[in-house]
């Protein structure tokens, strides 16, 4: 079969109804497919179940100190688990509540009102503040700056991480640029892992807004497919390195790992930041659940059990993201209309259709029965210029519900791709 483009009209239109036909069918399935967000399945979530037990009233112990007052940036049993996650020291990590996606949200609100430990004045009081956002990204990073009014300026994701020719011209220029999100492992949603040049010149580059800070969500620091998982250099030790141990707040949770509605989020910076976060937050409450805390210590007890644990979510997840791959090439390869990345880890595929098309193509796979994530979520406001990026979150179906839903989504690329053409 050849590609597309070199079809003469004839050729398209003969495929167009024919895929025509194969939609209609499927329609008439009232399938009810859903892959709209990366959520653990069922049989993720059991795993961990047995944490549930690890802490109750008959084994409670000598540790009733977690059930009172106190300790608001953790147990100390919690931070010896989860520092090594981050490579960073006791001092340097801050263990919070269930999600890092609060923790974030947190310090971006507290730092409208008061600043960050080296600001001048608090960003509120400036007369613009702005974010860069490597694209494709987060929608819930890009929601947070959208409802402070935090203008959004994105920047390509490359292969080895963003575009740092382009990251560091904006920076050292414009002093309103206060911040920066990154996804640095497994990026969400094109899985990419920086790598050691561009942590590099992260932690080094000139920034003109002299409170500038990364927001380092190492979400998927380690959610590996295989064993032989990309190494991701240590962003607080380069910035160490180069003068700036101020810059990074590095986050973390469990969200992925055991619950996401009962996991344990962490965040790691210098000490100074730390000791910063825990002043103002000693305001705000008097301490985490430190329950959770300590079922999360009981049930790992070390970090290399946590890694024995990551690998059987990747016996459940690696047979869904294969699938997805196999699909996608025995079924558009040879039409050269997708692209799509083959990631080693995390929670995600990215696909690019042809411009102007994934708008269409994810409406029609809703009306064939398979929800998928809205277009333009992965970009600031909404609104992928080009109209192409598709995120694929294959984790919470079950196998044979990836496979249908992949099948359908093929079959609205080639319908929607024909129709362009025609």
């Amino acid at each position: 079969m050849s590609e597309l483009k070199q079809m003469d009209h004839s050729s398209l239109q003969n495929l167009y109804n024919k895929t025509k036909q194969e939609f209609e069918s499927i329609k008439k399935q009232n399938l009810a497919l859903n892959m709209a967000r990366g959520k653990p399945s069922a049989e993720q979530l059991k795993l961990s179940l047995k944490l549930l037990d690890s802490v109750n009233s008959e084994n409670i112990g000598d540790h009733l100190s977690v059930l009172n007052y106190g300790l608001v940036d953790g147990i100390p049993e919690a931070k010896a688990l989860f520092k090594d996650m981050l490579g960073v020291d006791t001092e340097e990590i801050l263990i919070g509540g269930n999600a890092s996606l609060n923790i974030m949200h947190d310090l971006i609100s507290k730092a409208l009102i008061k600043g960050v430990v080296d600001s001048e004045a608090p960003w509120g009081k400036e007369d613009k503040i702005k974010f860069i956002c490597p694209v494709p990204g987060y929608d819930r990073h890009f929601t947070i700056c959208e409802q402070y009014d935090i203008e959004m300026i994105s920047v390509d994701m490359l292969e080895d991480g963003p575009d740092m020719d382009k990251v560091e011209e904006l920076v050292r220029n414009d002093a309103s640029i206060k911040g920066m999100w990154s996804v640095p492992k497994y990026s969400n949603p094109d899985g990419v892992t920086y790598s050691d040049d561009v942590v590099e010149r992260l932690a080094k580059m000139e920034t003109k807004a002299n409170d500038f800070k990364i927001f380092w969500d190492n979400a998927y620091v380690v959610h590996d497919l295989t064993d032989y998982s990309p190494r991701l250099k240590n962003i607080l030790e380069a910035c160490k390195k180069h003068g700036n141990p101020n810059r990074v707040f590095m986050f973390a949770s469990t969200s992925k790992i055991t619950f996401p509605g009962a996991g344990v989020a962490v965040v790691a910076a210098s000490k100074e930041n730390i000791n910063f976060i825990k002043e103002q937050l000693s305001v705000q409450t008097i301490g985490p659940d430190k329950v959770n805390q300590l079922r999360h210590v009981r049930f790992f007890k070390n970090y290399d059990n946590i890694l024995a644990h990551m690998k059987k979510h990747a016996d459940i997840m690696k047979p869904k993201f294969d699938a997805v791959l196999n699909i996608l090439h025995s079924k558009l390869d040879s039409y050269g209309v997708a692209t799509w990345t083959e990631p080693e880890g995390g929670y995600f595929i990215s696909l690019n259709t042809m411009d102007g098309c994934a708008s269409e193509v994810i409406r029609l796979a809703k009306e064939a029965g398979v929800t998928l994530t809205g277009a333009g979520a992965a970009f600031p406001y909404g609104n992928d210029p080009r109209d192409r990026n598709i995120r694929i979150a294959p984790s919470f179906p079950t196998l044979e519900e990836v496979e249908q839903a992949i099948e359908v989504l093929c079959i609205c690329i080639i319908l929607v791709s024909t129709n362009k053409l025609l």
